[in-house]
């Protein structure tokens, strides 16, 4: 069975996503990408210095013929915001995919689930490749699925946190009931984070900051992705490989 992640009929080698944010330097953050052997990169385009065109942004440092674009509303507090954002972040990129971040929390960082239903649904509507950042919540999913994203992108954990899989349960339901990729996004701290994910059926893995910045832990969290798990049939989706496990689970009570 091919294991290529495919998102809005994209195929892509790697199930790894990466962000761009705490890196020291740009240097550090190529070094970064390249190492974890990512594919989709999410840029926040609130904050990135568009008003003068004679400084150098990330949208100029990395050579985005050999990734796909995917810009983020982050900063946006309510869906009105994060519309606007996806709008100018197509404008800015030439790029119709987004990664709807709405977060009116500042303690927490924990998204709002009825402003990303209503942000996805005016962005789908937009012509938008939408790929929504929700709290792990299977219902929800259901509805983003419904209306048309592209993705479901469940946390972890709460942003930043790096508290790791504290979801198992709500991504196991959200993998089974799901019939477009879901990746796991926030929370996660360290490579095995990664694979216990992928362990419960998970599609990718989104390691924005926390878990991916410094350079030196891309490539434990890109192999950890890749290679899944020591005992990962070779061949077979994480999908596929869960439902097996919980079918011999469920014949042998």
């Amino acid at each position: 069975m091919d294991d290529q992640l495919i998102i809005a009929g994209k195929t892509f080698n790697s199930r790894l996503m990466t962000g761009t944010g705490k890196h020291k330097t740009v240097g550090d953050l190529v070094a970064s990408v390249e190492k974890s052997q990512t594919e989709i990169i999410t840029v926040a385009i609130r904050r990135l210095n568009l008003d003068n065109p004679n400084e150098k942004t990330i949208l100029d440092e990395l050579d985005w013929d050999n990734y796909q674009i995917l810009p983020n509303t982050a900063g946006s507090k309510t869906a009105d915001e994060a519309v606007f954002t996806a709008q100018l972040a197509r404008e800015v990129t030439g790029s119709n995919w987004i990664k709807i971040e709405v977060i009116p929390d500042p303690k927490y960082l924990l998204p709002d689930p009825i402003g990303t239903l209503e942000a996805a649904q005016k962005l789908v509507k937009d012509g938008f490749v939408c790929l929504p950042y929700m709290g792990a919540d299977p219902e929800l999913a259901k509805r983003l699925e419904d209306i048309g994203c592209a993705t479901v992108m469940p946390l972890g954990s709460p942003i930043g946190s790096g508290r790791g899989v504290l979801t198992a349960e709500e991504i196991q339901i959200i993998v089974e009931q799901s019939s477009v990729p879901v990746v796991v996004d926030a929370g996660l701290g360290v490579p095995s984070d990664a694979s216990t994910v992928m362990e419960l059926g998970a599609d990718a893995v989104s390691l924005l900051n926390t878990a991916i910045a410094p350079g030196h832990k891309s490539r434990p969290n890109g192999r950890s992705i890749q290679a899944r798990s020591p005992s990962w049939p070779k061949g077979i989706s994480s999908r596929s490989y869960t439902r097996n496990r919980q079918g011999i689970s469920e014949q042998s009570n």
